[in-house]
């Protein structure tokens, strides 16, 4: 029997439905996402980490969760080793799942994930509200159990989703210092696919004597400014001539370092169709994006400037420094599973890497 649960809001807003996964109560920051498919990669992102997911495509779980083996450094069909949503909200959930490669059901990877889920919820109507009035706190109760509202964004949630000791990947010819945030394992896939050796260290991590040909700083959770660490070893790099690629809370970090600000989003944008345009150029893309915070490019010092930006509402998606080989995009380039249209950053990234090298 299908346990009755409620979905409630900050503004008091009250949804009634049912409960799949782990059977408990939790609360954090209630976002949606449009992507019609992807869910083991987005349930897996750590930029999600403290947030309850409201997919608005409507039929979830049809296709399973993908057979893992349990040797894999990364595993293949995830961008961690873990749900990092708090919570996942849909409108229907397929109790039948049918793929070649599924090993089991979504359900039951939640429950052994101890992440819970709601369905029966009108998704259409919820994501509406969260158009209308931004962002908001939510809970979902299960068995009466209550819980407090919880805002994540107060917390330093790239420390919880970071690694806490380094680690290298790969034997290639170019070393890539990587600053985990929360970093997608796709992002790692990518750079291993062009020659490199990635070293792979903690958010906090002070790299002063580390010997690297580039620098990459990753995706990750939150409000960037809990990370002042992280951007004051950042703005000591700038002084260095090493390239810089900062991707997502990256970029966001990039900017905090040389002097700029950010701000919350109303919304944020979480979808895999968000178009960008290439600043003084006619060349548009389309890109994945998660994120809920953006860079305020008026305040950019005259050393930097935009390098894409949104066609929807025109913020900020990119930077570039005007004589040193830093760039930033605020989407994905390694978005998986797709769009791939900005893939070629990361040849841009290693092309600058060995420009740099042959000084």
């Amino acid at each position: 029997m299908n346990k009755h649960a409620k979905l409630v809001l900050e503004d008091g807003t009250v949804f009634e439905g049912y409960a799949f996964g782990a059977e408990k109560s939790v609360s954090g920051e209630l976002v949606f996402n449009t992507a019609m498919t992807g869910y083991p990669e987005s349930l897996t992102d750590p930029s999600y980490k403290g947030q309850l997911l409201v997919s608005t495509y409507p039929l979830i779980g049809n296709y399973g969760v993908p057979f893992q083996s349990e040797n894999q450094q990364m595993l293949e069909f995830y961008e961690s080793n873990r749900i990092q949503v708090s919570a996942l909200i849909i409108s229907e959930y397929s109790f039948q799942f049918n793929h070649w490669n599924a090993e089991m059901s979504l359900d039951d990877w939640m429950k052994t994930s101890d992440v819970p889920g709601i369905y029966g919820i009108d998704t259409r109507h919820l994501t509406q509200i969260l158009r209308e009035k931004g962002s908001m706190l939510g809970k979902i109760i299960i068995n009466n159990e209550e819980v407090d509202f919880y805002n994540p964004n107060e917390d330093n949630l790239v420390a919880q989703v970071s690694i806490e000791t380094k680690q290298v990947y790969g034997n290639g010819s170019n070393r890539i210092l990587l600053i985990d945030c929360g970093v997608k394992n796709n992002i790692i896939r990518h750079l291993l696919s062009r020659d490199t050796t990635v070293i792979r260290v903690p958010w906090d991590y002070d790299y002063a004597n580390e010997v690297y040909d580039g620098l990459f700083i990753s995706n990750g959770p939150g409000d960037p400014q809990q990370c002042k660490l992280t951007i004051q070893h950042l703005s000591e790099s700038f002084r260095k001539e090493q390239p810089i690629f900062g991707i997502c809370l990256g970029h966001q970090l990039m900017a905090l370092a040389q002097g700029a600000q950010t701000y919350k989003l109303k919304y944020g944008h979480r979808s895999h169709n968000q178009p960008v345009l290439k600043v003084d150029t006619q060349s548009a893309y389309i890109t994945s994006q998660n994120h809920g915070y953006a860079v305020d490019d008026t305040t950019l010092q005259s050393d930097w400037k935009p390098l894409f930006i949104n066609l929807n509402d025109h913020t900020n998606e990119g930077l570039k420094h005007v004589s040193k080989p830093f760039f930033s995009t605020q989407f994905h380039p390694e978005a998986s599973g797709g769009p791939t249209d900005t893939e070629f950053l990361f040849d841009e990234f290693l092309a600058a890497i060995k420009q740099y090298k042959a000084q």
